[in-house]
């Protein structure tokens, strides 16, 4: 079952916030995301914008928001349809919009062209999200156009654009208590659908049935719907053998043999927000010596990662921890030879290691799996520290990275891919492994939110032993 909804207070306390800071005489446009087609007589499911969402928890497609910098605010949304509703479902309708919402007034949708241009009139600033919508710059210069057919009547035509991005995307980088316990919730639920897939593998493995990796997609389906959540956060990965060293390998009919791994990446989303979890376990139960060493290297990759979040801390720090943990663990497998790419610290200087890990270990969570927020700090982002590199010998620029504080959720995923290749040892080839959590920073550390599945090597073989 869904949790309990939000109440409209918590709504209009973010519109508040955002009316506060939009200046005088600003006014700001949110519209949510249009229905898109899947074919030509069927739509895919539809998924609220997530600013629109953040604003106003209103979950239907044709709507826009309008809000002013004394917080007034004007819901346009589809007008009651008996006939239509018949067909597509329950709409709100602009009438109960307001009590239902806690918005100040509703129109219907089809009247948002006509209106927008008194609403916009006599504004200073118009502040709408840049890059995110299709075709409404071009209907904003419409609207100005409108406007400013009137300016001999005295109406005064807004001079200025903003980038609502900026504002929103700051502020839904903290997560207020509703929203962390939602995560939570989602975390949960997923980590519930990771442990029944892990059993079905061992299981179907065990009894010498034909394993396919559509079959643990649909445990992990099976699970996260039948628990509740809506959707799932993002499609969902699931990689048996080699397949696991494509980083965005999406479930298909490869086969599940045994003695391969198995990476999973996989969450639901639950009230619009999301759960971003990765294990890789053995699909029969039982790590080979190899896949062991390889996976507790990057278990202590992690492990070293989270133990760099901590409000204070700088977002690059779990990411330069876990690939000090990862490139000692390289040259001491022989992934890397010493003799030719020298010792960890030169590792890291020059990115031998990056043949095997290839992206960051962190991106911001939250509505989106794919968060928004600056991955700079605010105030410094025109600051560039220069440190030398210690082979080439060369200035490299660094900017710094944002600090971290409480209320910011962020994964913690370090992997390691071995593709083979001239000097990779024969028994480490076609092994991908990620290993993902998600953490809410406190003041003191930081809470893992997805630890309802092992993650020790032990933990996870005893598991698919039960």
């Amino acid at each position: 079952m869904s949790s309990p909804p939000a109440p409209s207070s918590l709504y209009a306390q973010r519109r508040a916030r955002l009316a506060a800071q939009l200046g005088q005489g600003g006014i700001a446009i949110i519209p949510t995301a249009p229905e898109r087609p899947r074919n030509r007589d069927n739509d895919f499911a539809f998924r609220h914008d997530s600013y629109f969402y953040y604003l106003t928890g209103f979950t239907e497609p044709g709507a826009a928001l309008v809000l002013a910098h004394d917080g007034q605010s004007t819901l346009f949304c589809q007008p009651k349809d008996p006939e239509r509703e018949i067909w597509d479902g329950y709409r709100l309708g602009p009438a109960a919009a307001p009590a239902a919402l806690g918005v100040d007034a509703a129109h219907p949708i089809t009247e948002f062209d006509a209106r927008l241009p008194r609403l916009l009139e006599n504004s200073r600033c118009v502040w709408y999200p840049f890059g995110t919508h299709s075709g409404l710059a071009a209907r904003l210069e419409g609207w100005l156009a409108a406007v400013r057919a009137r300016l001999r009547y005295g109406a005064l035509c807004p001079t200025l654009q903003g980038d609502l991005c900026t504002l929103l995307d700051e502020m839904r980088l903290f997560k207020d208590g509703h929203e962390q316990d939602l995560m939570r919730r989602a975390s949960r639920i997923s980590a519930q659908a990771h442990i029944r897939a892990m059993q079905r593998s061992a299981r179907m493995l065990r009894s010498g049935q034909a394993l396919r990796e559509y079959h643990l997609e649909a445990e992990l389906l099976h699970a996260l719907r039948d628990a509740g959540v809506q959707s799932t956060a993002y499609t969902c990965i699931v990689a048996a053998g080699a397949n696991a060293c494509v980083l965005h390998y999406r479930a298909d009919a490869a086969p599940v043999r045994n003695g391969d791994l198995v990476l999973i990446d996989a969450g639901g989303e639950l009230d619009g927000y999301a759960s971003d979890i990765t294990r890789t376990f053995p699909a029969n139960g039982r790590f080979t010596g190899p896949q062991r060493a390889l996976y507790d290297l990057v278990l202590a990759s992690q492990e070293a990662a989270v133990a760099a979040i901590r409000a204070g801390a700088r977002f690059d720090d779990p990411h330069d921890a876990s690939v000090a943990v990862l490139a000692q663990g390289l040259l001491d497998l022989g992934l890397l030879d010493g003799n030719r790419v020298g010792r960890r610290d030169d590792v890291i200087a020059s990115r031998a290691y990056f043949q095997f890990y290839m992206h960051r270990t962190s991106h911001w969570l939250g509505m989106d799996v794919h968060d928004c927020g600056s991955y700079l700090e605010p105030g410094e982002i025109g600051q560039v520290s220069q440190r030398r590199d210690p082979l080439t010998g060369q200035t490299i620029s660094h900017r710094p990275s944002r600090v971290l504080r409480p209320g910011m959720v962020l994964t913690v995923e370090p992997g390691i891919y071995v593709r083979p290749a001239a000097g990779v040892p024969e028994q480490f080839h076609h092994l991908g492994i990620r290993i993902e959590d998600d953490a809410i920073v406190t003041a003191s550390g930081c809470e893992l939110i997805t630890r309802d599945v092992p993650v020790q090597a032990g933990a996870i073989e005893a598991l698919m032993r039960d």
